[in-house]
């Protein structure tokens, strides 16, 4: 009976610590100060968002002039190295990349909110839990004051906006099948039946900033 005690006791133990070890994790991510992404030599610089589905989101990006790449992965989370069997607490996100000359990152953020369901909690259209949810990051404080303004504006006109905003820490590249998914599998169920009606409805709303000979 001893022996089993003590066991029961250092479970327990390795228990709390490990749910301590997770907490200062969140804390320390949530306290954290936003990483700001260096641009590249040809002066691209790179914006990130999580709205759903991963796919979807490429290709509406993908779709904006002055978007020169749309990366699919996950971003928002605490957890190390997630894959899309596991990304843990990570969301489904997308790196941007952008010529800050012909888009500025105030219109990725009007593209961001005119793409997706603005009060949808954790998901968007059919895809529901916390790997669909909305998160907007900035990578410093004038970013953070565009995201605010933005959020600000949609509440005054009615919106409960769903979306967290938070500082961007770490992106992780998805796996090579996910990338370019809408344009490699363009009969695929999903992408006819939930991507391109969400393509569509985006274009309606902010089709002056559609690449020229994009359609669906």
């Amino acid at each position: 009976m001893k022996l089993i005690s003590i066991i029961l006791l250092m479970f327990a133990a390795n228990s709390c610590n490990q749910q301590d070890k997770d907490m200062e994790q969140t804390e320390a991510a949530m306290n954290s100060e936003p990483i700001e992404v260096a641009a590249t030599q040809e002066g691209m610089e790179k914006a990130y968002f999580a709205s759903g589905c991963f796919w979807c989101v490429e290709e509406i990006y993908e779709s904006v002039k002055g978007v020169e790449e749309a990366i699919s992965g996950y971003s928002g989370g605490t957890s190390t190295n997630p894959t899309y069997e596991n990304h843990a607490d990570h969301a489904e996100a997308n790196e941007i990349i952008y010529d800050p000359k012909v888009v500025s990152f105030e219109t990725l953020v009007d593209v961001y909110f005119a793409s997706q369901n603005i009060e949808q909690v954790n998901g968007q259209g059919p895809d529901r839990g916390e790997s669909y949810r909305s998160i907007i990051f900035y990578q410093n404080d004038e970013q953070k004051q565009i995201i605010d303004a933005k959020i600000k504006e949609l509440e005054d006109a009615g919106y409960d906006v769903a979306a967290e905003v938070k500082a961007f820490q770490k992106f992780y590249v998805a796996e090579d099948y996910h990338q370019d998914y809408a344009e490699n599998h363009p009969t695929n169920g999903y992408i006819e039946n939930v991507s391109v009606p969400r393509w569509r409805r985006f274009a309606a709303a902010m089709p002056n900033v559609i690449k020229e000979g994009v359609s669906h």
